[in-house]
């Protein structure tokens, strides 16, 4: 019987090859030609870009000649290159760019506005579904099988006008249950596609509730600076009580300092699909966008207002003025007339009022605080 997982890699590679520019397929030069290479050299044929055979595993300059026998493929000439020695990489490098479009004649990537969603979570809950729920095609691989998603892949898409790219990563185990160096680095590829995302979505199990795992993961997102939702899938399999579900919210807010937001979703059927795409493309554009500083400093004076700072010996901290000095994630600087009177307490305070002001729940918010040097402190 046919491997459904090497049938779905087969739609895959075709799939690629209509979005890519230059192709490069990979043979075994100590192996020699194989029914399988002669079969993927079909498809290459009849596909419209360039084509460079490379000859893997000549790792001494003598046994370059073994890259001839790859001519039988009538993809044209063979590169011989040793990825574990790094020998022709150079040389292969050069051609793929050689043959490479030239810069304005690809599609134009608006990188500004193009929001980067990170699909994080555990093995095995359904961010491929999710993924190709949103394209709409198969475009990942599904399986029951735990860990069939082996490396991040960024896919393109537009979604009412905007463009985002969604990056699929593999379920991220605890440490403690990684198994094999493999694992380790599918992991760490997963922890790399979150460093340079906007927004995470956080893929939870219904059926699990929000686990202890799944904080944890949302916790890695908010270090790295993205923006963070969380999303009940499997909801069609174990729908809870609208009390079950204020439970895993207050569990959320109670555990994680960005509040971020909890939904449910059904990947399979696609239920609220749409609703939390939307909601990710409003967390991005909040985690860029800059508050000016008058509204800023206003918001500083009801905050004030609704609660005095802290005072030490007599002394009360003073707020003096506010403003954003950074985006993505958003940062500020605050004045204060001294920085030994600030009190952790005071500042989560801030923070939380902040949030709820300018709608920054799941959005990570810094803010530097600074201290003001009057022209009496020196005396």
């Amino acid at each position: 019987d046919l491997d459904p997982i090497a049938g779905s890699i087969r739609e895959q590679a075709r799939a690629a090859l209509t979005e890519s520019a230059v192709a490069v397929f990979v043979v075994d030069a100590r192996a020699g030609v194989r029914p399988g290479d002669e079969e993927l050299a079909d498809l290459l044929r009849r596909s419209k870009i360039p084509i460079v055979v490379v000859a893997n595993k000549v790792d001494r300059v003598e046994d370059a000649p073994f890259a001839a026998e790859f001519h039988r493929l009538g993809l044209g000439e063979p590169m011989p290159v040793s990825a574990a020695q790094g020998l022709g990489t150079g040389d292969l490098l050069d051609r793929v760019v050689e043959l490479l479009p030239p810069p304005g004649e690809g599609p134009e990537e608006d990188e500004d506005a193009t929001i980067r969603l990170a699909i994080i979570g555990r093995p095995n809950v359904g961010k491929s579904t999710f993924v190709n729920r949103v394209l709409g095609e198969d475009r990942v691989i599904v399986s029951d099988i735990a860990g069939t998603t082996r490396d991040a892949i960024a896919l393109p898409l537009e979604v009412d006008g905007r463009k985002l790219v969604l990056v699929d990563t593999a379920g991220i185990r605890r440490q403690s249950k990684l198994t094999d160096s493999v694992e380790y680095y599918t992991v760490l590829r997963s922890q790399r596609a979150v460093e340079r995302a906007d927004v995470a979505l956080v893929i939870c199990d219904a059926r699990d509730g929000v686990t202890a795992q799944d904080l944890r993961i949302a916790e890695l997102a908010m270090q790295e600076g993205c923006a963070t939702l969380l999303a009940l899938n499997k909801w069609d399999l174990a729908p809870l009580t609208e009390d079950d579900l204020d439970h895993e919210r207050a569990k959320v807010t109670r555990k994680l300092r960005l509040r971020p937001k909890v939904m449910t979703i059904s990947a399979q059927g696609g239920r609220n699909v749409t609703r939390v795409l939307a909601e990710a493309i409003t967390l991005g554009d909040r985690r860029r966008e800059r508050i000016p500083t008058p509204g800023l400093n206003r918001f500083l004076a009801e905050a004030i207002d609704a609660r005095q700072p802290p005072a030490k010996q007599g002394h009360r901290l003073k707020l003096l003025y506010m403003a954003q000095i950074e985006t993505r994630p958003p940062r500020f600087a605050l004045q204060v007339n001294n920085r030994n009177r600030v009190t952790r307490d005071y500042m989560y305070y801030l923070e939380n009022r902040m949030r709820a002001r300018f709608g920054l729940d799941g959005v990570p918010v810094i803010i530097d605080v600074r201290e003001r040097k009057d022209r009496h402190s020196e005396k």
